[in-house]
C-alpha cells in the first residue's frame, strides 16, 4: 500500500464438496431443486435423528489438505458450534474446533512483487447452513422465507495464515486454490451457486509494529475481482481512521457492489461466543497412515506440476503453459490432441486462440463443445497436407467445434479445398499483376510487403481457397520477369 501502514489479509474460504448426498445423511445435494425437497429428520435437526458421517467428504478433504501441503491429523473430531439463527434449524453447526483433519500448509503465489508463501492454519470439515430469501425491502413487512436444501452440505473451511499482505496477493490465492480444487474434483467451485465463498479479515499496522491492529471481517464478496475491490477499499477507510485518531471497531462488514464501499452489518463474535463442545452423536475420525498414502498416491497431477511438465516435456513457453494448464479440462484436451499430431506449439496456437475464443463467445464449458482433440488434430493434418488453407480452416474448426463433424466432410461437403491447381493459379495471378500496375512499381523499387496486398486480392478472389504459398513464390516470380 505505502511505505507508512502494512496491510495484514487473512482469508477463510467455505467450499462445498461436490458428494452426491449430504454430510451426515442421504439426502441430494443437487443444486437448484424446489425449495425444502432435499431435505430430512436428520438435516432438519428434528428429535432423535442422529448423524451418520459420509465417507466420501472425509476422503475429499484429505485429498484437498494433502494438495495444499497439509499435515493431516491421525486423530479428529467434530464439535458443536452454537449459534442461532433462522437457517439453522438445530441452532448449532457441526464443525471442527479444536482437532481439524488438515493443518500447516502452504501455497505459492507470483503477483508483480514476486513469489509469496502463504500458509494455510487448517482445513476443517463441517456442514451448510440453509439459504434464506428476503422479499421485498428489508424495512417492508414482507418478511423473509428460508430454504434448507443446502442445509448438511459438507463444506470444507480452509484457513489463511495472516500471510497476505496486498489485495493482489489475495486475489492470487484465491485463484490458485480455486484451481487446485477444480483439479481434485472435489468441487465445482462456482461462485454464483454458492459453491465456494470467501470471507477476508483485514488490519493495518504501521509498519515495524508486531502487534496486530484491528481486523475488520468482509462478507457477501461474489467474485474475486469483489473481494480485490473489498480489500482495496478497506485499506483506505482503516487508514484515514488511524489517521484520524478514530477507533477502528472490530465488526462485521459487507461489500456493497453498486456502490462499491464496505458497510456495517454487525459486531465480529469471538470463538467463545460460539460455546464450542465436542459432539456427542459422532465418534472421532482416525486415519491411520496406510489410508493417508492410499490417498496421496491417487492425487492427479496439480497445476503447478502439470505447468512445469508441459514447459518440460512440449517445449512450449511458460505463458502457453500457465494459460493451457487453467483448467483440468484444457490440460487434457490438449494433451488429447497432441497424442494425435505431433506439433505442441501449433496446438497450443489453436487451442489458445480460435478454440479459446469461441468458448468465452458462447460462454460455454469445454464438456458442451462437440470437437475433441482428434477432430483437432485430423484439421490440423489437413492443413499439412495443403488441403485447406489456414484461413480456411478457422471456417472448418468452427463447424467442428458447433457439429463434432469430420474436418474432411466439411471440406467436402461446403467445397473448401484449397486451390493448388498451377494453371488456374497463374491465370489469377496474372489478372491481379494486370490490375495493379502501381504495387508492381512499388515491390521492384524494394518495397516488399506490398506482395501481402496482391496474395490477398487472390484470397478475396478465390474466397480463401488459394495455397497462399504458392500465390507469393508465382508473384515474385512474375514480378522478377517484368
Amino acid at each position: 500500500m505505502d511505505n507508512k501502514y502494512e496491510t495484514i489479509i487473512g482469508l477463510e474460504v467455505h467450499v462445498q464438496l461436490d458428494t452426491d448426498s449430504k454430510i451426515f445423511c442421504s439426502c441430494s445435494t443437487e443444486f437448484g431443486r424446489e425449495p425444502n425437497t432435499n431435505t430430512c429428520p436428520i438435516c432438519l435437526g428434528l428429535p432423535g435423528s442422529l448423524p451418520v458421517l459420509n465417507k466420501k467428504a472425509v476422503d475429499y478433504l484429505l485429498m484437498t489438505g494433502l494438495a495444499l501441503n497439509c499435515e493431516i491429523a491421525s486423530y479428529s473430531k467434530f464439535d458443536r458450534k452454537n449459534y442461532f439463527y433462522p437457517d439453522l434449524p438445530k441452532a448449532y453447526q457441526i464443525s471442527q474446533y479444536d482437532l481439524p483433519l488438515a493443518k500447516n500448509g502452504h501455497i505459492n503465489v507470483k503477483t508483480k512483487e514476486g513469489e509469496h508463501r502463504i500458509g494455510i492454519t487448517r482445513i476443517h470439515l463441517e456442514e451448510d447452513a440453509g439459504k434464506l430469501i428476503h422479499e421485498g425491502s428489508i424495512d417492508s413487512s414482507s418478511g423473509s422465507l428460508v430454504d434448507y436444501n443446502r442445509t448438511g452440505v459438507p463444506l470444507a473451511e480452509i484457513v489463511s495464515e495472516p500471510d497476505i499482505r496486498t489485495p493482489e496477493q489475495a486475489r492470487e490465492y484465491l485463484k490458485h486454490l480455486k484451481k487446485t480444487l477444480e483439479y481434485l474434483k472435489v468441487s465445482d467451485c462456482n461462485m454464483e451457486e454458492g459453491s465456494l465463498r470467501c470471507d477476508a479479515n483485514i488490519s493495518l499496522r504501521p509498519y515495524g509494529q508486531k502487534e496486530f491492529g484491528t481486523k475488520v471481517e468482509l462478507k457477501n464478496m461474489n467474485s474475486f475481482k469483489a473481494i480485490e475491490k473489498a480489500l482495496e477499499y478497506e485499506q483506505k477507510r482503516q487508514r484515514k481512521f488511524i489517521e484520524s485518531n478514530k477507533d477502528i471497531i472490530q465488526e462485521t462488514r459487507t461489500w456493497d457492489e453498486n456502490k462499491n464501499i464496505t458497510i456495517s452489518m454487525r459486531g465480529k463474535e469471538e470463538a467463545n461466543d460460539y460455546r464450542y463442545f465436542p459432539e456427542p452423536d459422532l465418534v472421532p475420525i482416525e486415519i491411520d497412515q496406510e489410508s493417508e498414502s492410499k490417498i496421496k498416491d491417487n492425487l492427479p497431477e496439480l497445476p503447478n506440476k502439470r505447468k512445469n511438465r508441459f514447459i518440460n516435456k512440449y517445449n512450449i513457453p511458460e505463458y502457453d503453459a500457465e494459460v493451457l494448464t487453467d483448467t483440468r479440462e484444457l490440460a487434457d484436451f490438449f494433451e488429447d490432441c497432441v497424442l494425435e499430431y505431433n506439433d505442441p506449439k501449433e496446438v497450443s496456437n489453436w487451442v489458445m486462440g480460435e478454440f479459446l475464443r469461441l468458448i468465452n463467445e458462447e460462454k460455454m464449458s469445454i464438456s458442451d463443445t462437440k470437437i475433441n482433440g482428434k477432430l483437432l488434430a485430423d484439421m490440423l493434418k489437413l492443413i499439412e497436407k495443403g488441403t485447406i488453407s489456414t484461413k480456411i480452416a478457422k471456417t472448418v474448426f468452427a463447424e467442428i467445434f458447433y457439429t463434432g463433424k469430420s474436418p474432411k466432410d466439411i471440406v467436402e461437403e461446403k467445397g473448401l479445398k484449397q486451390i493448388s491447381d498451377q494453371d488456374k493459379l497463374e491465370e489469377i495471378v496474372k489478372d491481379i499483376i494486370a490490375d495493379n500496375p502501381d504495387v508492381i512499381e512499388d515491390i521492384k523499387n524494394g518495397k516488399d510487403r506490398a506482395i501481402g496486398f496482391l496474395v490477398g486480392q487472390v484470397m478475396k478472389e478465390t474466397k480463401g481457397k488459394a495455397n497462399p504459398q504458392m500465390v507469393n513464390k508465382m508473384f515474385k516470380e512474375k514480378i522478377k520477369q517484368i
